[in-house]
């Protein structure tokens, strides 16, 4: 396996996962509004963990996810994994599942006792990936514009 370096992007660097968030969206949101909302997201109790491929001239931003953390009723500290996204080179490769071990002791390290996250409907292939790394359906997510 490359030498990959698991990081918390700092938040004045929040902009540099932008065209990862592209591609895992295919390009839904202009990137003057993820702009915008990164900018107010980092200022919640959200952080963007890094995946940096070290062997690349300089450190290359390859994979991504985002943290939410909060306390909840049923489950205490929880650290919320949104938008895990590898680029397609990348993945495949046991790497999903490092970044993941790494995730686990961040969110242990800011006193998070549970991980909890959200994929889409037609994300198959994440579906077993969560579901080989512990995780169980516990609820739905509904969603509506305002």
């Amino acid at each position: 396996m490359m030498p990959f370096i698991f990081k918390i992007i700092n938040k004045k660097e929040i902009n540099t996962v932008i065209p990862l968030i592209q591609k895992l969206t295919d390009n839904a949101i202009s990137d003057a509004i993820l702009k915008a909302r990164f900018a107010r997201m980092v200022e919640e109790n959200y952080e963007c963990a890094g995946i940096y491929d070290s062997e690349a001239s300089q450190e290359k931003l390859i994979g991504i996810c985002g943290l939410w953390f909060q306390t909840r009723h049923y489950a205490g500290k929880s650290m919320e994994v949104d938008h895990v996204y590898i680029e397609d080179a990348y993945q495949g490769k046991g790497l999903g599942k490092e970044f993941f071990k790494w995730l686990y002791a961040y969110g242990k390290s800011k006193g998070c006792n549970t991980s909890e996250l959200n994929t889409y409907v037609q994300n198959y292939p994440s579906h077993k990936f969560y579901y080989n790394e512990g995780y169980e359906i516990y609820g739905y997510h509904f969603y509506k514009t305002l």
